[in-house]
Parts: C-alpha cells; structure tokens; sequence
C-alpha cells in the first residue's frame, strides 16, 4: 500500500458514515477541501467513482457500496486491536461512545461519569442523546442503555438501575376546577399532554396495571411534544396532566408543584440496562465504565 493510501481509505469511510463531507471533516479535524481532495485522489487511483455528489445530497456508487463495506471490518479490526493496547497503560484509556435517551442520561450515567472521570481522565466518554431506538451496530456505538424491554434479544444486558414507575402529574391550578381522575378510563376528560415517540411517530399509550388488569389510555388534547422536560414544564405551567418518569417530577411534588393521580396504576417495572454485543472486545476503559454503572441493589 502506497503511503497515502490509508489515510485516503479512511476518509473515504468516514465520509460514508456520516453522509456529509462537512460531518466527516469535522470529525477527522480536516478541512471539507482536504478531505474532499482525499476522496478525488482515492477515486482516480481507482478510476471508478466512488461517491456520487449533488448539492444537496450524497450517496455511494455500486462500487463505493461495495468497497465500503469490504473495508468497514478490517478498519474495526485495526480500532479494535489499537484500543486493546491501552491495557499496557498504568491507567486505562480510550474513547467510549454510549447512546441513550435524556432520562437515562442524566438518572444512571451521569452519576456514574461524575465518580469516574477525576480518576481516569484519560478515558474520553462521547454520550449521544437520542430518543429514539439507536442501532448501536449501524452506528458504532460502543454501548447504550434502555430500559431492558426495548433492547434486541441478541445483546450482553447489564443492569444499570432499580427499577422505575412512571407517573400522571398536573398543577395545583390545572386542579382548581377539576376533579381528580380515580381510574384510566377517567382520562378522557382531562386535558392530557401527549408525547410523540421519536421511532415510527406514533403518539405513546399511557400504560396502567392494577390487581392484574393492565390498561393502554389513548389520551388526548390540545398539546403535543417530543421531548420529556418539555413535558414536566406543560404539566408545571398547568397545561394539563402528563405521563413521565417518577423520579423526573418526584420533587415537584414533594415540594407542592405538581399534583400526582393514579399512582396505584402505576406499578414498578424492570429499569435501565446497559447493552452491546456479545462480540464486542473488551478494552480496560470499557471493563472499568461497565463496573462504574453495574447495578448492586439497595
């Protein structure tokens, strides 16, 4: 291989998995014309094009398809086999990337980086917020954490925390003039905020189980959102009831913010875990991550 050569195969990747030259750039630190340049030279040593460039779009040529993905394995090779040298460190290095969604975030890993990064400042951590169901493969993310129900059954899953309740909570002044819902079904005359899941666009059924009976509330309003904080502030500025995590509103109602109802519909179930595949190779950084986030019980 001709000196130069790599480093073009490698933009060459990049570009592909971030679909932009502008992304890749960013990501490799080059700038869009090196970069572009790099592509262009892979292209005429090859003479086929590889990369097929409107200006607003990008996508691979049959043989860019095909030379990417003959590439892509031995390049994970090479990522896997460099990061595995971190274990002749005195201290454990290397970058880890970990999907999950904000609730996850800020309630397991947030916890968990605070206590490890003083110790291991060498360990670069890359968390990527996403409310949708991330293909860790496709994306090549080290690890991500889900609640367990959601994650394939083909992965390694670590429990990262107890278990969770979800909760239906309104203000003080959205109560003013109206009486407390008792059952689900008395949803449907309250004024409800509804989330719109990030996977399929569907609108999410609030789910309650009491002495066996499980329930799905179709609920309406006038309101709805994508996002869980914006959620807690139209339940906190009384534009009608929610359906959230417990421990996002738990102070709220501690302190006299939020109202909560049906809270015996509202049963625990099975928290966050930790996944990736079971092929994954080890590095010292992972191993020490996994540890730091490992659920022990009360």
């Amino acid at each position: 291989m001709r000196k130069g050569d790599f480093s073009e195969l490698a933009a060459f990747i990049t570009v592909v998995e971030e679909g932009s030259f502008t992304r890749a750039a960013a990501k490799l630190g080059l700038s869009q014309s090196a970069l572009s340049y790099a592509v262009r030279m892979l292209e005429r040593r090859l003479d086929v094009r590889l990369i097929s460039r409107t200006t607003r779009s990008l996508s691979t040529t049959e043989a860019g398809e095909r030379l990417f993905h003959s590439l892509r394995p031995a390049f994970d090779h090479i990522d896997s086999e460099i990061a595995a040298l971190t274990a002749l460190r005195d201290k454990p290095a290397g970058t880890i990337r970990i999907t999950t969604f904000r609730h996850a975030a800020r309630m397991v890993l947030w916890p968990a980086l605070l206590k490890l990064a003083p110790e291991y400042p060498d360990i670069v951590v890359e968390i990527n917020v996403d409310e949708g169901l991330t293909d860790i493969v496709a994306g090549r993310f080290d690890a991500g954490i889900r609640l367990g129900e959601q994650v394939e059954k083909d992965m390694v899953l670590v429990r990262v925390s107890p278990e969770v309740r979800m909760a239906v909570v309104g203000s003080p002044s959205y109560f003013a003039n109206r009486k407390r819902p008792e059952t689900p079904r008395d949803l449907n005359s309250h004024a409800c905020v509804s989330y719109r899941q990030s996977r399929g666009g569907g609108l999410y059924a609030w789910e309650f189980e009491r002495d066996g009976i499980e329930l799905e509330a179709r609920v309406s309003g006038s309101l709805i959102l994508n996002d869980n904080e914006m959620l807690e502030n139209a339940a906190l500025d009384g534009l009608g009831l929610v359906y959230v995590f417990e421990s996002q509103v738990s102070h709220h109602v501690a302190e006299g913010r939020l109202i909560r109802v049906l809270e015996d519909w509202c049963p625990p179930f099975p928290g966050y875990h930790l996944y990736y595949p079971s092929r994954r190779q080890h590095t010292p950084a992972f191993s020490l991550l996994v540890e730091a986030l490992r659920y022990r019980g009360p």
